[in-house]
């Protein structure tokens, strides 16, 4: 079946129609992400090891003092002859995270490849994101990325992290904006619209998007 050739009239029928479904399949998204955020959390209890060039780091550390983290599990492998580009593309996708860490939100990579390795890879994608190297760790495994890709989230509260979310697949690829990342998050966008826990942080929704070099 193909799509028809039509008056504007009659395309401007066709498009209401579908603008109804697509609207509705916003409010649905909408909804999910607010079931999302009143997910059960587990404490992290293992003192996992992140190295990067200066040194190795506790879990803590890649929060970079805010409350929540998003960490993307990248296939990167010891000496990668092949290194994924569907990792790669959705790195390359990821955007300036200013945006996030306006919504007390960090952002990381980790692989299972060595330091070395990680820092020439990103040397050629000329990307700046935090990546770690936990080849000698079992936070993938433990986080349900054992041998493939994934992302999880994590919150920091009351002197504890908590993991909070896990996703891959195709629900990677849904991914790679600041909102649709946000979504993911305990906290959310942060918005007054959202339906969301009581005591999350909120604001009114467009005022604090700011230029990338305009956060304070």
């Amino acid at each position: 079946m193909e799509p028809q050739t039509v008056s504007r009239e009659e395309w401007l029928k066709a498009r209401e129609a579908l603008l109804a479904k697509e609207k509705a399949h916003t409010r649905a998204g909408d909804a999910l992400a607010a079931e999302r955020r009143l997910l059960p959390r587990v404490r992290v209890e293992k003192d996992y090891r992140f190295v990067d060039g200066e040194g190795s780091h506790g879990l803590e550390a890649l929060f970079e003092g805010r409350r929540q983290l998003i960490v993307y599990h990248h296939m990167l492998k010891p000496a990668d002859p092949a290194p994924c580009s569907g990792c790669s593309m959705f790195v390359d996708n990821l955007g300036d995270p200013a945006h996030l860490n306006a919504r007390d939100t960090s952002l990381a990579l980790v692989s299972r490849a060595p330091v070395e390795d990680i820092e020439a890879f990103r040397k050629r994608m000329g990307w700046t994101l935090p990546w770690y190297s936990v080849m000698n760790s079992t936070f993938n495994a433990d986080h349900g990325v054992e041998g493939g890709f994934g992302l999880n989230v994590f919150l920091r509260e009351g002197g504890s992290i908590y993991h909070t979310y896990h996703t891959s697949g195709r629900g990677v690829e849904a991914l790679g904006t600041s909102w649709t990342l946000l979504d993911l998050t305990p906290y959310g966008r942060q918005e007054t619209w959202e339906a969301s826990p009581e005591g999350t942080p909120q604001s009114a929704p467009y005022r604090w998007w700011r230029l990338h070099d305009e956060y304070a």
